[in-house]
Parts: C-alpha cells; structure tokens; sequence
C-alpha cells in the first residue's frame, strides 16, 4: 500500500505504509535541520514527504526526553535506542522506508577510548541491528545515506618536503606527545606537509576507538548494501557545527565549547600548540550536501567527502570567537588528548562537481550566527 498523502503516518499504525524517509538520530542536530530542508524541498513541488526519525534522546545529547524545538512538527518521532532489536520489528511492521538516512552515532573521539563498548554498541552493532530488522520484515529500501566521518582517515597522508614522497604517518604516539612533539615529521626528519583529505587518494586509518567505529559502519553497510543491490551514499563528515547544535553535550565538538567559554569572559584553552589544522562546515552546507545526495541516488555506492576545504587552526578558531566577546586572549597549554589527529581538512571536489555544492557560510559568519543564537536563546547571556 503506497502513502496516501492526506493523513499522517501516525494515523495509519497498524498498518503497512510507505514512508519517503526514515531518519536514525533523527532528532540530533543535524537531523533536525535535514528535516526542515527536506520538508522545504519537497512542499515547494509536490507535497510534503513522510519522515519518521527514530532516537534514543540521549541525556548526553538531550537535557530532558522531550520533543527538540528545532524538529519540525510535520515528523513523526519515535523514541528508540537502534539497539533493540525488537523496537526495530515492532516499527518495520508498520512502515516500509524508501530511503534509510543513517546518522545515529556515539560521536565523542576521546569518550571513545573511556567507553570502547558504548561506542561499538550503538555505532557497529546498531547498525547490524537496523540491517538484521530489514531482513526479518522481508525490506530492502531504495537507497541508504550514511553520515559517516573525517575519523575514518586518522592522520591521513603527508608529503616529505625532502622528496616529494608520499607516506601515512599513522597514529602519533603517546610518548611523542608527552615529550611536546606535536608535528608530523617525515621520514626525512623534515616537518612533514599535509594532503588534503579525499576518498580516492587517501587510504583509511583510524586514530581512535570511535574512527575504528564508523569505518567498521561503512563497511558492515557498503558489504549489505552490495548483496542487495542497494546505492549507498557514504558522506564522510568534517566539523559540522552552527545553530541548533547541543551547546551541553562535552563532545558535540568545540566550537559550541569556545563560544560558551568567551561569553562568560574565561580564556579559552587550546591544546597541543594550536596548529591542529580542521575544517568546521556550517550546519547549512552540509545539510544541502544532503539533500543533493538523496535528491539524486546512483546506480552504485559513492563515497563523498563533506567539508568547506578551508584550513583553519584550533588556536585561529578560538582567536576569532573570543574577538567575538572581547574575551581574553585564548593561552596554548600544551595538554593534548589522546586520539586527536593532527590535521584533517578535505578536498571538496565531489561536493562541487556532483552535486553543485559550494559551501557558502565562511567561518566568521557561521560564528556570528551561532552566537547570536545562542544569545537569542538565553545559553549564554545577551
């Protein structure tokens, strides 16, 4: 039975409906505002799509269980940790998803190392739950998108200026960064320089529990997805920050961090000596990257690396947000975390030449709208 456009999903329970598309961590930040922009999408032409988000609610995520602000009303929540595999029957009886948005993750790279089970539970035998739940119900959708991460590549690859040769640093070691020798250095013994981060050139390499996570997600999907024939759209995520995301969650990433830490007139502190090159992509920029990807499924898997291409140092992204409030001058510490990469800053070739997407939200102006947000908001003080 196809989705009949005039009621709602929830007025159908019980029965088998078709859904355009079933969102996992869908009520995360970047599910929130995927919603929005897929119900924008599909109402200027036709109408509106059918969404159900499933999501845990995390208290690490979500200060109380009730239904985020920023979710639209026209989606259809339902609480559910993707573990549970009897939740999973109990909604793939009710609904048929053409499209399986997959963005449920524990996402914390040092938490990762504190909590290995948490983190393979829910990112690896999660998603195993949602594959074994589809074959059960007798389901195969039309397309999966993944929102995988820039963890995947660990320290990626490097040039020897000596040379011009290429190699894969792997994993820096503990005892190198106790001792304050943070840079990566080439076989030479020279200052290695990075290469920017891409699917086809870059191989794999995780630094982290939680990397070793989402490239293992790729993996059990890419294998699943192969067998049946279904496109799977892998977009390995750089920084996401912007309005909307959870300023309360210590491992939602340190842009929201820095923000609260200068508003309150503190001095923000950055690890190692500052130069870990990132690159932060607002929120709005990924979410039509999104849009982009399911709008136009392929024939076969793809793998699309999902950034502004732009460097930008952890000590340069704290300098600009503590000018914001005229906080004091961010102080390099030194103190480093374990599993941190050194450099991780994509080539978003793909981006641009598949879907047309260039990212247009700078840096400064992605800044100047998360704090007024945030000001907006009461988060922190106006």
């Amino acid at each position: 039975m196809g989705y009949c456009p005039f009621v709602t999903v929830t007025e159908f329970r019980g029965w088998m409906v078709e859904v355009d598309y079933l969102i996992t961590g869908g009520a995360g930040f970047v599910g929130c505002a995927l919603s929005a922009d897929l119900l924008r999408a599909g109402g200027a032409v036709k109408t509106p799509p059918s969404i159900i988000a499933v999501d845990s609610l995390h208290p690490q995520v979500h200060l109380t269980d009730s239904r985020p602000a920023f979710l639209p009303v026209a989606v259809d929540l339902r609480k559910m940790d993707i573990c549970d595999a009897a939740a999973w029957d109990t909604l793939l009886q009710e609904i048929r998803p053409r499209t399986i948005i997959h963005l449920a993750a524990e996402t914390g790279t040092g938490q990762s190392l504190d909590l290995p089970v948490r983190h393979t539970h829910t990112n690896i035998t999660g998603t195993a739950e949602m594959l074994e739940a589809l074959h059960r119900a007798g389901q195969v959708p039309d397309h999966i998108v993944l929102s995988s991460s820039r963890a995947v590549y660990g320290e990626g690859v490097w040039v020897d200026p000596a040379d011009g040769r290429i190699f894969q640093p792997g994993r820096r070691e503990s005892a190198a960064l106790e001792r304050g020798d943070f840079a990566v250095a080439a076989p030479s013994g020279l200052l290695a320089t990075p290469v920017a981060l891409h699917h086809a050139r870059v191989q794999p390499a995780p630094s982290s529990i939680y990397g070793v996570t989402k490239l293992a997600q790729e993996q059990v999907l890419s294998n699943w997805c192969a067998a049946r024939s279904v496109p799977l759209t892998t977009l390995r995520l750089q920084n996401v920050y912007g309005v909307g995301q959870s300023p309360y969650n210590p491992y939602t990433g340190i842009i929201v961090l820095f923000h609260r830490l200068a508003a309150a007139g503190k001095r923000i502190e950055v690890y190692e000596d500052g130069d870990m090159g990132r690159d932060f992509i607002y929120i709005d920029d990924v979410v039509q990257t999104m849009i982009k990807a399911i709008e136009y499924p392929l024939k076969v898997s793809r793998t699309i690396d999902v950034g502004s291409g732009a460097v930008k140092t952890i000590l340069e992204a704290a300098q600009q947000i503590a000018c914001i409030y005229s906080a004091p001058e961010p102080e390099i510490t030194g103190a480093f975390r374990y599993g941190d990469i050194r450099w991780a800053v994509c080539d978003p070739a793909d981006m641009q030449e598949q879907f047309e997407v260039t990212p247009r939200v700078g840096f400064v102006e992605g800044n100047e709208r998360l704090s007024r947000w945030l000001r907006d908001t009461g988060i922190i003080a106006a």
